[in-house]
């Protein structure tokens, strides 16, 4: 049973032999991604986002702001700039509530602009920036990808006549607002209870039940819990999470490797290099730029507090190096 879950880790490890491959040319990859980056130089950051095709939502988000003129102007401007999928993943009725209200919609898109023109190798080398909105994003970059926050940037180095274009995946929200719009938990929910109530955790929760440590999760604790979202669950290579739910002993190495003794605060989180987990192998901790990773997950919601512990979302499952290291001998 262990090769049926061996095989996806394998895959995953070529990938990122792959991926270290692209990311080294990654300020190249404007020849290649984008129809944009045909655009003669003439074309300013608005027209050239235009043109690409992929971008009429950020188009229409600019217009209602009231921003089209001024990305228009002489700037140099740098613009970390969302497509149409990246608007459409973000929850019911955001997007629409951000069109009916300017200043919000004119903070959030401000936020995804930086005063200058910063190359892809300027970027890799930083680990914050500060946008014309005024709060910092948080850059990160690993052999896999880089990312601007959350969210993760898909071409590179598009050059327009007052600017530079990098396309990423995800909208970016401005600290201040997501804490505003992160919901305060029950005082009175578990860990289980809470994760539950989220919805986004639904994989995690089926899979805590499939290894037995509901009971464990919904005890005094305290615990610490890295827990991935329905979304790193679907990242996982093709048959990974099938073979792990039908191997108990394997999968709750793996759940009990995201929870750590305790409650560990993402401030006393961010000063570590790393913690030694109930499964009783540690992960290691990097902290930059205001952002933190559990290996090579990134950390996308801090400290939601339960009953019994607290909860750090992570956008990755984290494997056992245990698990990495036997697939890697296979």
């Amino acid at each position: 049973m262990f090769t049926s879950v061996v095989a996806p880790v394998q895959h995953v490890l070529a990938r990122s032999v792959f991926a270290l491959a692209l990311l080294a040319s990654l300020t190249s990859v404007a020849a290649h991604a984008s129809p944009a980056q045909a655009q003669p130089m003439s074309a300013d950051v608005v027209d050239t986002a235009v043109a690409a095709g992929n971008f009429t939502t950020l188009a229409t988000a600019l217009n209602a702001a009231g921003l089209v003129d001024t990305l228009k102007g002489p700037g140099p401007f740098t613009v970390f700039a969302p497509t149409d999928e990246a608007f459409a993943n973000l929850p019911a009725g955001t997007l629409e509530s951000l069109l009916g209200n300017p200043d919000q919609l004119r903070a959030v898109l401000t936020y995804h602009v930086v005063a200058g023109q910063v190359m892809a190798a300027d970027v890799m080398a930083l680990h914050s920036a500060t946008t014309v909105q005024g709060e910092d994003v948080a850059i990160s970059a690993s052999d896999s990808a880089v990312r601007i926050n959350q969210a993760t940037v898909t071409a590179a180095d598009i050059m327009a006549s007052n600017g530079i274009i990098h396309v990423v995946d995800a909208v970016l929200l401005p600290p201040s607002m997501a804490a505003q719009a992160q919901p305060a938990p029950s005082a009175a929910a578990d860990i289980i209870d809470t994760a539950v109530g989220a919805g986004d955790f639904t994989t995690l929760a089926t899979a805590l039940n499939a290894a037995g440590l509901v009971d464990t999760l919904k005890g005094p604790g305290p615990f610490t819990v890295f827990a991935p979202t329905d979304a790193a669950f679907a990242k996982l290579p093709a048959g990974t999470l099938d073979a792990l739910l039908s191997n108990p002993d394997m999968l709750r190495a793996v759940l009990t490797y995201h929870v750590i003794p305790g409650s560990v605060s993402a401030a006393d989180v961010s000063q570590l290099q790393q913690a030694a987990t109930v499964a009783g192998e540690d992960v290691m901790i990097h902290a930059a730029g205001g952002m933190v990773t559990i290996n090579d997950a990134m950390v996308t919601t801090p400290d939601i507090a339960t009953s019994n512990g607290i909860i750090h979302v992570i956008d990755s499952v984290l494997l056992p190096p245990s698990l990495a290291a036997h697939a890697a001998a296979e």
